[in-house]
């Protein structure tokens, strides 16, 4: 256990590869939120006006937020928390509103189109709040178009104040939906390990907020080393695994209630958790001696399945979106790479050629790449490529990169940075197609991200 545990002090051997060896994981019509409901949907993909997957140059959309009118103060955070939005959002770029000639005073009306051309916008998004008259809180949104000068998406919400937050996030995806054709992925939340005190001591806590850093709720109290905490894709449930006075274990814990229990009575330790997409299974390993093999159970009938059986190391499981296979790195050749076989555990494949070992692998939610973490000469890289090994691509690289985690709509991707020494990991995000990268803001050291399904 001494020897373990010096292994997780290791940032460099954390990706739990595991335990023995390497630490592995349109115009809408007004819609009433009671306590939240739905967003607009995404439009079909012929009605987007960017092509997100558009080959040659690259270039944001230019956007122009304006000042929301009527109640100040939810008005100013709803326009400052869209904006921040589509800034971190790699394709749509906000305009500085300190070039804007017109200023909105009835945001019914449509907008001097010339007003927006001259400062190259392509679209203007208009708004208001209000408190009705039982004291919720009323939003509405307008999109225009400056090519037509017409309104092409516009929504209205009525909630309670306390879910402010919530409606910039889900307005920012209906507008991000429209202009797109993709889902949007603001109204998410982020599940991780936060971290604080020095390297040798350092206390790690489940953690969860908002895709932007707000709304931090601790889950744990650090009293047990947390780490690979996942969100499932149907419930308000994470699984992570804990390293508490026995062998650490595989918990499930319900977000809501704050109930948490012991994923199976395995011997041995638990590790590298994840939900298959229908929420009703969870796939791990299990070490015993200087191996680890793969086991799913499902969470109804408790009973469990072995999925591999070698001396190798098999860990960091991940189903694809329809559940019919996972993805799995294994040394059982000699090195870190990555595998992929059926749900049942058949016809193991590896997929990774390339010079240096993989690892980490996580399924787009779409089905078309599979991300994961790279060690070569002591640089650490996210990539992704093709479910059968094709096409990879290297995002970003570095020392120390590791954890990739999908946005529901697999555009995006949050991973850590570890720089060692007295500095802890952050937590950054980048686009699929390696176009932007940003920090995601944590109020300490952060690490081991998990993206949450979107909220509505």
């Amino acid at each position: 256990m001494k020897f373990f545990f010096s292994l997780l002090r290791s940032r460099a051997r954390r990706n739990l590869h595991a335990v023995i060896g390497i630490f592995t994981a349109f115009l809408a019509a007004a819609i009433l939120l009671a306590g939240l409901g739905l967003a607009p949907p995404a439009l079909a993909q012929q009605d987007r006006y960017l092509d997100v997957h558009g080959a040659g140059e690259f270039k944001p959309i230019p956007i122009a937020v304006t000042a929301f009118s009527g109640d100040a103060a939810a008005s100013a955070q709803l326009t400052a928390i869209v904006t921040n939005n589509f800034k971190r959002s790699v394709f749509l770029a906000p305009i500085d509103p300190k070039t804007f000639v017109e200023t909105i005073a009835n945001p019914d009306q449509a907008p001097r189109i010339d007003s927006w051309r001259m400062i190259n916008a392509q679209f203007v998004v208009t708004g208001r709040t209000s408190r009705a008259s039982d004291g919720r809180l009323q939003t509405e949104f307008r999109l225009w178009d400056v090519a037509t000068g017409k309104q092409i998406a516009g929504s209205q919400y009525v909630t309670d104040p306390n879910n402010a937050r919530r409606v910039a996030h889900i307005v920012s995806d209906a507008i991000f939906s429209r202009i797109t054709g993709e889902q949007g992925f603001f109204d998410t939340q982020i599940a991780f390990v936060d971290e604080t005190g020095p390297p040798e001591r350092r206390r790690k806590r489940l953690a969860i907020m908002d895709q932007d850093g707000a709304n931090l709720r601790y889950m744990t109290r650090g009293d047990d080393l947390v780490v690979t905490p996942r969100f499932s894709p149907s419930s308000q449930d994470v699984t992570y695994m804990s390293f508490g006075a026995s062998d650490p274990k595989v918990l499930l814990l319900n977000i809501e209630t704050g109930q948490r229990e012991v994923v199976g009575n395995f011997p041995g330790m638990t590790f590298s958790p994840r939900f298959s997409p229908d929420g009703q299974k969870v796939v791990m390993s299990l070490a015993r001696g200087m191996a680890s093999n793969l086991y799913a159970m499902d969470l109804r009938s408790r009973t469990t399945t072995r999925l591999s059986d070698s001396n190798a190391i098999d860990t960091s499981p991940s189903y694809s979106p329809d559940g019919t296979q996972i993805v799995f790195e294994s040394d059982r050749g000699g090195s870190q790479q990555i595998y992929v076989m059926s749900a049942s555990g058949d016809g193991p494949k590896r997929i990774s050629f390339g010079e240096g070992r993989y690892s980490t692998p996580v399924w787009s939610p779409k089905g078309d790449y599979i991300a994961f973490t790279k060690q070569k000469a002591g640089s650490f890289a996210i990539g992704v490529m093709r479910p059968d090994g094709s096409g990879e691509r290297i995002l970003t690289e570095g020392f120390h990169n590791e954890g990739p985690t999908w946005a529901p709509n697999g555009l995006y991707l949050m991973f850590f940075r570890d720089p060692g020494g007295q500095d802890g990991a952050k937590i950054f995000m980048t686009d699929v197609f390696g176009r932007g990268e940003f920090p995601v803001p944590t109020p300490n050291y952060g690490s081991d991200p998990s993206w949450s399904p979107l909220l509505n």
